[in-house]
Formats: C-alpha cells, structure tokens, sequence
C-alpha cells in the first residue's frame, strides 16, 4: 500500500480528496451556525464530530460525567444512518450514567449534520470546543480547522496515520499555543494514579539507571467490530465501504499498533522521557486474512532504540486464541517495574506497590479539558500524542518494508502521505498488503 508514484503522490492533496470525497458520499448537507464562542456563560457547549461507537458512548458521555455545565449542541458524521440513530444512542447512553438528558443534550435538526464536510458545519456552530472521534486519518484536517475557527478541542488517539499527518499535527498545535487554545488527547492511562505513582518512582530513580524494557498488548481479532457491516452492500461506493470498516485499512487507522497500541508505547515514552531514535520491526498478516479486514496486519514486533542506548521491545498481536497481555515492564540498575492500567509495581533496592481505585481516567481526561477552559489556563498535549503517534507510526513503516528508520528521518524527510486516489464515483486504487523487501520506505 505504501508504494506510490511520484504522479501519484502529487496529484491527491488531503484537501483535494475531502472535497473530491465530499462529492463521492452523495450525502445531504445541512447548513449551520456561525456564532462562534458562548461568552459570559458558566455552560460549556460542545460539537461532537464523528457519531460512532466512541463518539456516543465514551466520548461525549464521559465529557457529561466529568463537569457540571456541558451542553452538546452539534453533532456530525460522514454518514446518514449514523446520524439518525445518535440522539437514541446519545440520550440511552446518558441515562445509563444516570445523567440529566434534558439538561446536556441541546442538538437541534439545525446543528445536526451529515457529509464529508459536517466536521466544518460542526466547528462553525456555536460551540466552545469540540470532540474528535472521526477515523484517525483525520484528524489533521479537523484540528487544524477547529484550531483555526478558535476552539478548544479534544481528540481521540492516535492523531494521523503517516509522518505528514503528525507534522500538521505539531504545526497546529503551536497555532493552538499562540491562541491560548487546550487540546487534550485520549492517552487516559497517563491519568490513572498507577501509572501516575510508578512512573515517579522510577523518575526520582526508584530502580537505578534504566537499561531496557518491554511492553505487549495482545488481544484478540475484532471480528465482531462492526459485524452489521461487515459484508459490503452493492450501493456501497469503495469509499463508503473502507469508512465504515475503517478500522481495518492503513489509510484510515494506521493498522492496530497506531490505533490502538499507541497507549502503551505512549507510557515507554513517558517512562524514557523521550522518543526513540531508531526502530527496526517486523510483522505480518497470517491469522486475519479475510477481504473484510482490508490491508492491515495481525501481529508486529519492533525494537526501539532510545538515548542511552536504551531499548524497548515491543509486541502486539490481534489474533484470536492468542494469550492474552496487556502490560509494560522496565529494567534498571537497582530494580524493575512493572505496570499494566491500573496497577503498578517496582522490585529491588526501592520495593513498591500501587494500592487505589482511582477515577475513572477516561472521564479524568475530560475534566482536566473542561478546567483548563473554564480556568483559563490551556493545556497542549498536542506535540505529546504527536510524537506518541510517530513512534507507533515508525514501527509500521519499518514491518511494512523490513527496513530501519531513525526518528529524524521519519519525522523531518519522510513524504508517506496515506491519502489514496479516489475517483468521482468513489473508487479508490488497490490497496494491497504491505510486503516486507517489496513494499518501499517512503
């Protein structure tokens, strides 16, 4: 999937292919507001863009929960079918939460929206901040036009999919600094106390000078995501079929260790207090083989080297039957730690062990947003998930080509830009699975 002509790479830009996808989806568009900020006002309102399972369950639920005062007063998604069934979803799952769903649910027939270009009508309506849980792919354009429009945003991990999207990223970020904006990413575990307490530790040296270390998520295959649609429908444009199974395709999640493994090599950045210089992996597709689970892998392994020369092994998996793991472990000269969410333990010199049931971190990260706001004094994780981001990103690149890359090249020289050829109809180009010593490094 990643080789791609000069002609190629040059004749699609992101922006080409939102309004050239707008025309593909065929959706109807809805006009909305232009009023910019509430001023003067203790309610918080916010724009949900993106009403799938995250957006209505998780997302904007757990902003509800987190601070009294939130309004959601626009929603938007690609798709119509999403868009109908929100509200029922929204307001169920509010009442689950045994939330007030009068008092925060506000979104009228005028501030729902439907098409490739509803995160616009979103952003433009009267709202303070927006959430953003689109597929990641994204997520660039999206925070660079809420950041623009002057809106405090939280965005769903990861935040691109190659190393073009991650410098967008880094670039809106900074507009973001200079505006007094928060962006907030969804890295809960960097909430929970356990990875909170640990990591301290192991900062003020708990376990020595640290000399190595490994973290594994391996979980099953998904094959229940989406099972409804799983099977493409004849009206369904290729555009239509990959957004809704976007979880599956390169171009739209990154593949599984960018989607969603991200947590966990964000804590061995935390821990390390940096990002790696260097990466080698590898990783394949043998178990989840089917045409619906589109081009992404099914396992990956990658060394990354850090400064000190310092490395930490990484292994995920999404194959079923596979043992289960989901935990980080770190070496050092006086001891070990070891962590998963919600518990954390150090071995050697300095004995440790996490005792708690904190907050949920999920609705952690949405109350420090909605403080930050209100308070006036923004938070920007922005470079933070970008980097988080670039280091799951590298480690694709490098098992999707079997070759080594450095931090510096995939952050300053790397041209990957995912963005496929679509056609007016909606056809997009093969996309076929990356094979290591014939895919190219890009």
């Amino acid at each position: 999937m990643e080789e791609k002509s000069e002609k190629t790479k040059k004749s699609v830009t992101r922006r080409d292919f939102i309004k050239t996808s707008a025309m593909a989806g065929g959706a109807a568009l809805l006009s909305g507001r232009g009023i910019g900020y509430a001023q003067g006002s203790d309610k918080i309102r916010v724009g949900l863009i993106g009403c799938g399972g995250r957006g209505t369950g998780a997302g904007i639920i757990d902003c509800a929960e987190s601070s009294e005062g939130v309004e959601l007063v626009a929603i938007g998604d690609f798709f119509q079918d999403y868009i109908d069934t929100a509200p029922e979803r929204i307001k169920r799952n509010l009442e689950r939460r045994e939330l007030p769903v009068d008092e925060i649910y506000k979104v009228t027939p005028e501030t729902t929206f439907v098409g490739m270009d509803a995160y616009q009508k979103v952003i433009s309506s009267d709202v303070d901040m927006v959430i953003l849980t689109t597929p990641p792919y994204f997520r660039p354009q999206h925070l660079r036009a809420a950041v623009e429009a002057g809106k405090h945003v939280f965005m769903e991990k990861p935040i691109a999919v190659d190393p073009v999207g991650v410098r967008s990223v880094i670039e809106s970020s900074e507009m973001a600094k200079q505006k007094g904006l928060t962006i907030v990413a969804g890295t809960q575990w960097r909430r929970l106390e356990s990875y909170q307490d640990t990591i301290k530790r192991i900062h003020d040296g708990a376990i020595g000078k640290i000399t190595g270390g490994q973290c594994v998520r391996c979980g099953d295959a998904m094959r229940t995501w989406r099972s409804d649609e799983r099977v493409r429908e004849y009206s369904w444009t290729d555009m239509e079929y990959h957004l809704r199974r976007w979880l599956f395709w390169t171009w739209l999640s990154g593949d599984f260790i960018v989607e969603q493994h991200v947590h966990n090599l964000d804590i061995m950045n935390w821990v390390l207090q940096s990002h790696p210089l260097e990466c080698v992996g590898v990783g394949g597709r043998q178990a989840r083989t089917g045409l619906e689970y589109g081009n992404v892998y099914d396992h990956f392994s990658v060394e990354y080297l850090y400064p000190d020369d310092v490395r930490i092994e990484y292994i995920g998996t999404q194959i079923d039957r596979f043992t289960p793991r989901n935990d980080e472990r770190i070496s050092g000269t006086k001891g070990s730690a070891y962590m998963y969410a919600g518990y954390g333990a150090i071995d050697g010199d300095n004995p440790y062990e996490y005792e708690g049931t904190p907050p949920t971190p999920t609705v952690l990260e949405y109350k420090d947003t909605i403080d930050s706001i209100r308070n006036g004094k923004a938070i920007n994780e922005g470079r933070q998930i970008a980097e988080t981001t670039l280091t799951a990103i590298m480690g694709r690149m490098s098992a999707y080509t079997g070759l080594a890359l450095s931090w510096d090249w995939a952050m300053e020289a790397s041209t990957l830009d995912l963005t496929p050829p679509i056609s007016e109809t909606g056809n997009l180009s093969d996309m076929p699975v990356a094979v290591p010593g014939v895919t190219d490094l890009i």
